[in-house]
């Protein structure tokens, strides 16, 4: 790419091209996406600046920008944002990416939580989400369903900074208890006993984790996505420890990887706690959740 004088569409055609040829993928949204956090722009403001001149003083920004997109490192974590049931969350490589799947577990535990409990003048629910992350899931929760109560754990406490910093930024951090630790642990220790219990574990097996897209295999934090030799071990432990809260939670939900439902389906049947238990299809068909009601 040279340094001749362009307006802001051809940096944007050259970004695009640069990318592609380096194998990222929609190379035109992710020029776009990097154009906009180097200008300090909206989509908007970059379409209605269309022709004017690229700043001449960006230049060496703007190229380091593409270099560290064109190595893999994934756009999220070089302008520090994503997109999620409709709001904007911080994200650093201390979290996974929220990723749309996850969108439609927090759509049905809000559905079927808001079926549960019906009546205005009892105690809210507590929901708990187990390996938070960036809080993406609590987060959204509280800022749509304005009387829950939540609880975020997470092992890692470079996540909960996150995770709180996207609570503070919506304006629900007065609503959500954090807690540093592993899986239910924390909880059980405090003696607090959920409500509705969620999770998105890492669920990669061990094996798989070097043939991951490089985006997510070099950069997305490994603890966050090691779910031990066949990507059910985080399951089974969450299915085991459900048992040692002081009360059973009346609604849970996981999201899992391709060829799992089935299985954790089967380890929330066999509790003893719930007695329904569904699989929930993502957008692409794939059986991805499992809904478990007591």
């Amino acid at each position: 790419m040279d340094n001749r004088e362009k307006t802001i569409r051809e940096a944007f055609v050259e970004a695009s091209s640069f990318l592609n040829r380096h194998g990222v993928e929609e190379a035109g949204l992710n020029g776009q996406l990097l154009l906009q956090h180097l200008l300090g722009w909206s989509r908007t403001q970059l379409l209605l600046n269309w022709t004017d001149p690229f700043p001449e003083d960006l230049e060496l920004s703007w190229q380091k920008l593409l270099g560290r997109r064109a190595t893999g490192e994934p756009v999220q974590y070089i302008i520090g944002e994503e997109g999620f049931y409709g709001l904007t969350l911080r994200v650093t490589p201390a979290v996974l990416i929220p990723r749309p799947e996850t969108e439609i577990l927090v759509q049905e535990i809000l559905y079927r939580g808001q079926r549960i409990w019906t009546d205005p003048a009892a105690e809210p629910p507590l929901m708990a989400d187990i390996g938070t992350g960036s809080g993406a899931i609590p987060v959204a929760a509280a800022a749509y369903c304005s009387t829950w109560r939540m609880a975020a754990v997470d092992i890692s406490p470079e996540a909960l900074t996150v995770a709180r910093e996207n609570a503070e930024r919506h304006g629900v951090a007065g609503r959500i208890s954090f807690y540093e630790g592993d899986l239910l642990a924390p909880l059980i220790a405090a003696g607090v006993a959920p409500d509705i219990i969620v999770s998105n574990p890492p669920y990669v097996p061990s094996r798989d984790l070097p043939d991951l897209q490089r985006e997510v295999r070099d950069f997305e934090p490994q603890l966050a996505l090691d779910g031990g030799d066949d990507g059910l071990m985080l399951y089974r432990r969450l299915a085991a420890e459900l048992k040692l809260l002081t009360r059973p939670p009346r609604l849970a939900g996981f999201e899992m990887g391709m060829g799992q439902a089935v299985q954790v389906a089967e380890m929330l049947r066999d509790t003893g706690l719930f007695t329904k238990v569904e699989i929930v299809k993502d957008l692409s068909g794939i059986d991805r959740h499992v809904l478990a009601e007591a």
